[in-house]
């Protein structure tokens, strides 16, 4: 005996009614609605969501152009479940959606995702509320004490230079890093990092090797013939690092 029965009539029009909002060439506007009150409707929240897109995303927006990026917002807005009612976090859904569910049309640029992920990691520094969870020192030894990371940091990797794209302006794919994070002044900062400081940054993440013992893992990595000129040079690069906020201090002893 088959006990599935059809949804009730007010949620079959609800669902025809939400269907149409979120595509409305793929779906028929419900019969008794009145086209220019489902209009309204339909430009309100496509808008709504356009508008938080924006805020985060102004430079993928300029590189797509007003027809691409109409195109992939509405495949967003129709196709994409989100799992938070949170508006602010409409940007989070947006790159699951780049990452997880969206196949880009050949017409789209091939670093999109990159560019996407690289404007929405700002929003997620600046409303980040990590704190550092282990006591520091902000003058200790960076080489022979354990250096502690700032906590709203990211250390990136890219196929692209993202923070070179911009309308009408080619770019040529390259191994890219970018060191992200939140300043004590509450300022997220960006900059182009090379491969020796994100291997660094990497090894010191877990916050367990001293400064001196991540270098000393650097050079034997690198078969450097002076290891020595490693540890001096990674040496100043800690101090570098702490003086800009990327890194606190050194780790007090337990």
């Amino acid at each position: 005996m088959n006990t599935t029965s059809a949804p009730p009539e007010f949620q079959r029009y609800q669902f025809a009614f939400t269907a149409h909002i979120r595509d409305p060439k793929a779906h028929p506007r419900p019969a008794g609605v009145e086209a220019r009150r489902m209009n309204i409707y339909n430009g309100l929240l496509y808008n709504n969501i356009e508008g938080f897109l924006l805020s985060c995303f102004p430079v993928l927006r300029q590189v797509l152009g007003a027809r691409k990026w109409a195109r992939l917002v509405r495949a967003f807005f129709s196709t994409h479940r989100s799992h938070t009612p949170y508006f602010r976090q409409i940007p989070d859904e947006f790159i699951q959606f780049l990452q997880n569910e969206w196949t880009a049309p050949e017409d789209m640029p091939p670093y999109l995702l990159a560019l996407a992920h690289y404007e929405w990691i700002e929003l997620v520094q600046s409303v980040s509320t990590r704190s550092a969870d282990r006591a520091f020192d902000p003058a200790g030894d960076l080489l022979d004490g354990v250096p502690l990371l700032n906590p709203v940091l990211a250390n990136l990797r890219y196929d692209w230079p993202v923070h070179r794209i911009a309308p009408r302006r080619k770019v040529q794919p390259a191994e890219t890093h970018l060191l992200v994070f939140r300043d004590a002044g509450d300022t997220v900062q960006f900059s182009e990092i090379n491969a020796f400081t994100a291997r660094l940054l990497t090894l010191l993440e877990p916050g367990t090797l001293t400064g001196r013992a991540a270098l000393e893992q650097i050079a034997a990595e690198s078969r450097h013939p002076d290891p020595g000129l490693i540890l001096q040079a990674g040496g100043a690069l800690l101090d570098d690092l702490r003086a800009r906020g990327a890194i606190l201090g050194a780790v007090r002893p337990a």
